[in-house]
């Protein structure tokens, strides 16, 4: 069985016809791989200088909360004596220290042990449905 495509005396056979639309269609794949690719990696260098300024971000913000703790030392030395002032703030520092701490362990242990249990109990269902379905 032949085909005429557009042009006379241009005929191909039918596996022709089949083989190079395989290879067109392995090309488009490949195309559309590498265009993935290009776009994955454009991402990816987004994503980088993004968090390379979130971090220079949160050293500064380290640094910021330094100073309005050397601040408030200051201030409260307005009112009392400096080692007074810095011990307040230091206590309180520490309280807040403890009980964001006691937060964290707290969420930690709720989140252990990090299995995804629905997940698995729609498995299970799953393969009992299949041997239910089996032994019907």
């Amino acid at each position: 069985m032949t085909t005429q495509s557009g042009l006379p005396g241009d005929e191909k056979s039918l596996g022709q016809l089949v083989s190079e639309l395989s290879e067109q269609g392995a090309r488009l794949v490949r195309a559309e791989i590498d265009l993935a690719k290009a776009e994955i990696t454009g991402r990816a260098q987004q994503l980088g200088v993004g968090a390379g300024l979130i971090i220079a971000g949160a050293v500064l913000a380290l640094y910021l909360l330094a100073a309005g703790i050397a601040t408030t030392i200051i201030v409260l030395d307005l009112w009392l004596d400096l080692w007074l002032a810095a011990l307040i703030v230091c206590a309180f520092l520490l309280l807040v220290i403890v009980i964001l701490v006691l937060i964290g362990i707290n969420r930690v242990k709720a989140g252990s042990p990090p299995t995804p249990a629905k997940a698995i109990e729609n498995v299970q269902q799953d393969i009992e449905a299949v041997k239910a379905g089996f032994s019907a």
